[in-house]
């Protein structure tokens, strides 16, 4: 009852936009959010995702309100850690391009143009991939001695697939959790409704738990020789536009869409291949680590209902 509540008191702030006085949504610790906040989301997240304008207010309402106070939650840890919520500026232009390329856009001026269309501003860009270029340093920090990689087999597996015909997948990702394995099938077949009703993208927005969720669940292009043995089994067999059967991870079930699929002969720079790999292995764990992280923060602060 108190989510449709606050979806009803959100619709209202939305229809009334002109007119309605800010009012104080959510409060986490020394962070408040606002009608304010929740609308900005709204129209980041849709700049983000273009998909997110077939689906009704209500549901673009609900993303909106669970990203703002992950992001607010976030906010309020790495405070802790850093005096200042900025990053490099090297760092934060090359996030910057990666935000605006997937968008198809050629430079910044044509992202700042971009934005104008959904009254955002590059400021408020650059302060949310701060926000997050820090958590997943904090993530780092904490978690990095943890990584366990077989850097032997990897590299094994790389020798023995050189100068042969090799696969590369765009690829979209859904991470969602579940309570008990006795769950999986029914949330699954929800899930796997939503994408039949309304694409993968948008039920991406939805149901993962993934930073990737805010633009659709993309991941971009990995090499076969990229992914563990565990996923490539899973996505092998698939066509373009296929989704794959849930793949259970420590820390959630994965569904992984082949966006597009790329093949070609060629003799594969070993150290290049070998290093995309270690990073590919090492961002998958610290990803786990940080939903880890980030749900013992959210239940700290009475946020896990």
């Amino acid at each position: 009852m108190k989510s449709y509540l606050l979806i009803f008191f959100l619709c209202l702030i939305f229809c009334n936009a002109q007119s309605i006085e800010v009012k104080i949504i959510h409060t986490i610790q020394d962070e408040i959010i606002t009608n304010v906040d929740i609308k900005n989301e709204f129209k980041y997240l849709v700049a983000l995702n273009n998909n997110l304008k077939e689906l009704n207010k209500e549901k673009i309402l609900n993303i909106s309100n669970e990203s703002i106070i992950k992001e607010k939650i976030k906010k309020t840890e790495i405070s802790k850690y850093f005096k200042k919520i900025e990053i490099k500026e090297e760092y934060e232009d090359l996030l910057l391009r990666n935000i605006y390329s997937t968008l198809k856009l050629k430079s910044l001026d044509e992202f700042k143009i971009y934005l104008k269309d959904y009254d955002l501003t590059l400021n408020q860009v650059k302060k949310k991939i701060a926000i997050d270029a820090l958590w997943n340093e904090l993530i780092i920090q904490k978690y990095a001695s943890q990584i366990t990689i077989n850097e032997q087999q990897i590299r094994n597996k790389i020798l023995s697939n050189s100068n042969i015909q090799t696969r590369e997948y765009e690829l979209s990702e859904i991470i969602f959790e579940i309570g008990n394995k006795d769950e999986l099938p029914k949330k699954n077949e929800e899930i796997k409704k939503s994408i039949n009703k309304i694409g993968f993208k948008n039920s991406a927005s939805i149901y993962s738990v993934s930073e990737s969720a805010k633009t659709g669940g993309s991941i971009g292009w990995i090499g076969e020789n990229s992914l563990n043995k565990k996923i490539k089994k899973n996505i092998i067999d698939l066509k373009i536009g296929e989704t794959s059967k849930p793949i259970i991870l420590s820390t959630g079930v994965l569904l992984l869409r082949v966006d597009n699929i790329k093949d070609s002969k060629i003799n594969i720079d070993q150290d290049s291949e070998f290093k995309r790999a270690i990073n590919y292995e090492r961002n998958r764990q610290l990803n786990q680590y940080s939903k880890i992280y980030y749900n013992k923060i959210k239940k700290n602060l009475g946020f896990d209902e």
